[in-house]
Order: C-alpha cells, then sequence, then structure tokens
C-alpha cells in the first residue's frame, strides 16, 4: 500500500469575524483543519509552517504530528519537504468544515494521474489543496494556494489529462463565507466555539 501523508499548509489568515481576535481565529481554523486530518484513515498528518509561525504548528498539532518548516508557503516547499512518501497532499488551513471525503477524493486520482487539484469552490482564485505523487513531477508550477487555478497546472503539465480535478469545498478567506457554514455539519468545534461566543 502507498504511504501517503496530507500536509496543513498554516498560512496567514487577512481577516477575522467582528469582535474576534485575528490570532485566535487564524488558531481555531487551523486547529479544526489538523483535528479533521487527525481522523482521516491511511493517511499520515503533518503541518507547514515558516519558522516565525511555529509557534501556530505547536499550538494545534496532535502529538507525534510533523511539523515542516519551510521558507515559504507554497505547496512546492511544502511538498519537497517530505521524504519517505509515495503520495502527498497539502491542504489549505481556513476550511474548517472541510469533509474528509473532499480529501479522500483528492487523493484518489493518484493512482492514475501525477497530479491532482481541488479547487476552492465560491469567486475570486485558489485551490483547496493539491495532491501529488511523489517524487513530484519536475513540470508542477510554482503553486500558491490563495492564487492559483487548476488551469495553471494544467497548462504546465505534459498532457492536460496528466491533472486530476477534484470536487472543491469553501474556504473562510472573508466575511461571505461564513454564511455557507452549515451548523449541523459534525466538526469544526474551534472554529464554532468562536463564533458562538458572547461578544465581549
Amino acid at each position: 500500500m502507498a504511504r501517503r501523508v496530507v500536509v496543513a499548509l498554516l498560512g496567514p489568515v487577512a481577516w477575522s469575524p467582528p469582535g474576534i481576535d485575528l490570532v485566535d481565529w487564524r488558531t481555531a481554523l487551523a486547529e479544526d483543519v489538523v483535528d479533521l486530518l487527525a481522523t482521516l484513515s491511511e493517511v499520515e498528518t503533518a503541518v507547514a509552517v515558516t519558522p516565525s509561525d511555529r509557534w501556530l504548528a505547536e499550538a494545534v498539532v496532535w502529538p507525534g504530528t510533523t511539523i515542516h518548516e519551510v521558507a515559504e508557503l507554497t505547496v512546492n516547499a511544502a511538498l519537497a519537504a517530505l521524504t519517505g512518501y509515495d503520495q502527498a497532499a497539502v491542504v489549505a488551513a481556513d476550511a474548517p468544515d472541510l469533509p474528509g471525503l473532499t480529501l479522500g477524493k483528492l487523493l484518489r486520482p493518484l493512482t492514475s494521474r501525477p497530479v491532482a487539484v481541488a479547487p476552492v469552490e465560491g469567486p475570486g482564485p485558489g485551490l483547496l489543496g493539491v495532491a501529488a505523487r511523489l517524487p513530484v513531477p519536475g513540470w508542477l508550477p510554482p503553486l500558491d494556494l490563495d492564487t492559483a487555478l487548476p488551469t495553471d497546472v494544467r497548462r504546465a503539465a505534459p498532457e492536460p489529462a496528466d491533472v486530476a480535478v477534484s470536487p472543491g469545498w469553501r474556504r473562510l478567506r472573508g466575511p461571505a463565507d461564513l454564511a455557507a457554514l452549515d451548523a449541523a455539519v459534525e466538526g469544526w468545534e474551534a472554529t464554532r466555539a468562536l463564533l458562538s461566543a458572547p461578544a465581549p
């Protein structure tokens, strides 16, 4: 069986809901994503951060989770930090209600394709995550989860069919994204607690 890992890329967060501290918000989002990854079967979990944000990784990881320090918060840097795996996925850390099934669908195409990408639902650029067989194909372009598009990856591939596009999911990148959160969906406890706390 292929040895697989999913890495949460703990990038910066540009906004927080009214009355919620930005650091607390960023921490809650990251905690919920890391908690989700820890429940997945047949994959290992890791996080990637810049050295200045190691405090965040240490605040949210489970015991035994590997923390990779990277020079830049790109998919490529996170993938380059990995050794000993056959497949890997890098996902954004601002999707607290991300279903585990969606991550499974991101990894599944790697049985027949070298790369898979999951777009962000909603307007604007960005990716939810990128999965690749390791070692990473040399044609994979530099990818920032906040700005890249599936078409960027397909354009760089030797053949467009080398890149699978899996189902997407929303990221909480602005106030409009809050409306999409479903209180009936299990998980995202840290984010839910912050949103339901009484205003100071």
